[in-house]
């Protein structure tokens, strides 16, 4: 199975842990080397939070578990870069629709 380089997540969180927390938990996981972590919506009780990971193996199950752990959860796996290196998304047609 090839390396995963890059995740990004959209998570629904609880206020507690803060960002902080969470990140700093997040970045100590193998193969992890960087997160952010940046919320784009908060309500009485939850936040919705856009998590970035890099790194040069990065394991989704551990990243989910770690998630789950502070009471959050994976709304959606929204990139992923896998392989050797990172490469970033290619503009298309289809882009200029949006």
């Amino acid at each position: 199975m090839g390396k995963i380089r890059r995740l990004v997540l959209d998570v629904l969180k609880p206020h507690e842990p803060t960002i902080i927390e969470l990140a700093s938990q997040l970045s100590e996981l193998d193969g992890v080397e960087a997160v952010n972590i940046s919320i784009y919506e908060i309500d009485l009780r939850v936040e919705n939070a856009k998590i970035t990971i890099e790194g040069d193996n990065i394991n989704y199950e551990i990243v989910d578990y770690v998630i789950q752990e502070n009471g959050g959860t994976v709304h959606s796996i929204d990139e992923v870069v896998a392989g050797k290196m990172i490469i970033e998304d290619a503009e298309t047609p289809q882009d200029a629709l949006r």
